[in-house]
This record gives structure tokens, C-alpha cells and sequence, in this order.
């Protein structure tokens, strides 16, 4: 039996009950993650991966991705995961774009159709009515080359978005695997329902924080969606920041973010939250149209502490009917209080 062979079969017999005592799939990643860890190739993974256990008890399944790509995957892989979300992030943002040049185009046309409308009744006292008539027709001729026109466009804009959409479809199943929220590079919503899942069947402390931006349909409306997605960045690396302690955050879907805190009571869950709440009130993102800085952004949250034998669903109902009550009780406020 050669040394390498004894070696691997005393790594193989450390990695596997390793795995299952911290609640880790015993998938080829996961296993030459943890091979690493117990053969100490890597000394700052062992650094990284006993601070995670240390923190939130367990390895998540995320951070187990994370460690993966950070440490053990091919570069090649690595880069081939951040240009697919880089690349959604352009789809994304172009789509807001093409969004809104619709809206524009739309005003435009019913503008252009109420002037002419106001011209049709004007009475001219200095012209004769022959002279009056051409000037009507050829505003009226005009007026519909430009409805021509911003119809046209409209058009493109449509078939544009369409195509759009259907590459972001593409992008999505090809991504169906990725730990990260194309958008704010947060982990995404099925991170969020794996690691949730693990730290439940961990059997220790848990508590929830959701947190949705107050008035952010206005942000879209007042300023479009290339601002509302600054909002969502900016927002998602205040939070991304403040974590700390095995606390991590992800982007539940659409305005709404989570927090899962490990091994803490509520009371430490929601002073937590409290404090993102401030540091959120200091944010401000620039509007590319203006150049002007936009504040006054505000969030709610909702914490929950799981109770004794509590599903996830519950706790997740829980604290989303807590940030629904801060929403009604006025917004920008954690509850309960």
C-alpha cells in the first residue's frame, strides 16, 4: 500500500463523518472541499471554514459553494460563473432601459394627440379661414409622421423586450445552479431555502429578518427602474456590510431581502436589524438621468426567532406578517418592538 493511498483512505475516513456532523451533502464538491480542509492543503481555507462553524454552528450550503469556488474550483469555472452574472446584469439593465423608453414614447404620443386637439378649436381672427386650414393640415400632417415615428419605435421597443425576455429566460436555466442574485451579488432565493433548511435541521438557535424597501414602486415611478435597481445594489451592500457573526444575506425576490442569524436570541436578531434599518437611512444613490443624488430611503423589517418544533414556513410567515405590521404601522421601523 503505497503512502499516498494510506494517505487518502485516513483523509477520506476524517472528511466523511466531518461532513455529516455539519450537516454537508456529500456531493465530489463538497468531499474535495473537505479533503482540503483535513489534509491542511489550504491553510487559509481551514481558517475560513472553522470561522463559518464557529459563527453559524454549521457550513451552510452556501458557503460551502462559496469556499468551493473561492478555493478548490478551476479559475476557468470561477470566471465562467461571474460573466454569466455579469451578463445579467447588462440583460437587466437594458431591460429597465427599454421599460422605460416605452413609458416615455407613450406620454409622448398622448401629449402630441391633446395638442392637436387644443389647435382644432382655436378661432383665428387675423387670417382667413383658407389660411388657417393650411396651417391646420400641415400640422396635422406633422403630427402624424410623429405618431408614425414614436409608433415605430414603440414597436422595436417591443420586439426588443421580447427578445430580452427571452434571453434572461435562457440565462435563468442556465443559472438554475448559481449561488448568487444576478443584480445586487447577494446569494438568491434558492441559497436562502438551502441554508435555511440546514441551520433548521441543525437543531440550534435561529432567527429570521425580512426587510422590503418602503415606497420602492415610487423610486420606479419617479425615476425609473435604472434607479430602482441602484436603490436595490446600494441597499443590498449596506446589508451585504453589515454582516458579521455567521449572519448572512440574501435577495428574497423583488424589493425584499433576508437575513438568516444563527446561534442568537431574538433580542440580539433584532438590534441587528435595527442597525441596518439606521445605516439604510444614510444611504443615497445618484440618478444617471439628473445627476442628482437621491435619499430618504427607508426599509421595514420583521424578525422572528424560531420556536420549538416550528416549520420553516412558519417562521418565514412569521416574520413577513412582522414586516407586513411595520409597513402599516408606518414603515422604516423593526418589529416586533
Amino acid at each position: 500500500m503505497t503512502d499516498d493511498f494510506k494517505r487518502a483512505t485516513a483523509n477520506l475516513q476524517k472528511a466523511v463523518p466531518l461532513m455529516m456532523k455539519n450537516h454537508v451533502s456529500v456531493t465530489p464538491a463538497n468531499y474535495a472541499l473537505w479533503y482540503a480542509y483535513v489534509d491542511n492543503a489550504i491553510p487559509q481555507l481551514n481558517i475560513d471554514l472553522d470561522n463559518i462553524i464557529q459563527d453559524a454552528g454549521i457550513c451552510p450550503p452556501a458557503a460551502s459553494a462559496q469556499l468551493y469556488n473561492n478555493y478548490i474550483a478551476h479559475r476557468s469555472e470561477t470566471d465562467m460563473n461571474q460573466l454569466r452574472e455579469s451578463v445579467e446584469v447588462l440583460v437587466n439593465e437594458i431591460a429597465s432601459s427599454v421599460t422605460d423608453t416605452l413609458s416615455d414614447t407613450s406620454d409622448f404620443s398622448k401629449l402630441i394627440d391633446k395638442s392637436f386637439s387644443n389647435l382644432s378649436r382655436v378661432e383665428n381672427e387675423a387670417m382667413s379661414m383658407d389660411e388657417v386650414l393650411l396651417i391646420v393640415r400641415q400640422l396635422l400632417s406633422e403630427s402624424k409622421e410623429i405618431k408614425h415615428s414614436t409608433r415605430f419605435l414603440g414597436n422595436q421597443l417591443e420586439t426588443a423586450t421580447k427578445e430580452i425576455n427571452r434571453l434572461k429566460a435562457q440565462l435563468a436555466e442556465v443559472q438554475q445552479d448559481a449561488l448568487f442574485d444576478g443584480l445586487t451579488s447577494l446569494y438568491n432565493r434558492r441559497s436562502f431555502d438551502q441554508d435555511i433548511n440546514a441551520l433548521y435541521q441543525s437543531e440550534q438557535k435561529l432567527c429570521l429578518i425580512l426587510a422590503d424597501v418602503d415606497h420602492f414602486k415610487a423610486f420606479n415611478d419617479n425615476y425609473g427602474h435604472l434607479l430602482g435597481d441602484a436603490v436595490l445594489k446600494g441597499l443590498a451592500r449596506t446589508l451585504q456590510r453589515g454582516c458579521r457573526d455567521g449572519i448572512s444575506a440574501y435577495r428574497f425576490g423583488g424589493e425584499e431581502f433576508a437575513l438568516i442569524v444563527p446561534n442568537k436570541p431574538l433580542r440580539i436578531a433584532r438590534q441587528f436589524a435595527e442597525t441596518m434599518r439606521r445605516a439604510t437611512e444614510k444611504l443615497s444613490v445618484k440618478d444617471r438621468r439628473s445627476g442628482k443624488h437621491v435619499g430618504n430611503i427607508t426599509i421595514s423589517l420583521g424578525v422572528a426567532e424560531l420556536q420549538e418544533k416550528e416549520s420553516v414556513e412558519s417562521l418565514i410567515e412569521r416574520a413577513d406578517g412582522l414586516l407586513y405590521e411595520a409597513k402599516s404601522l408606518g414603515r422604516n421601523r423593526v418589529m416586533p418592538l
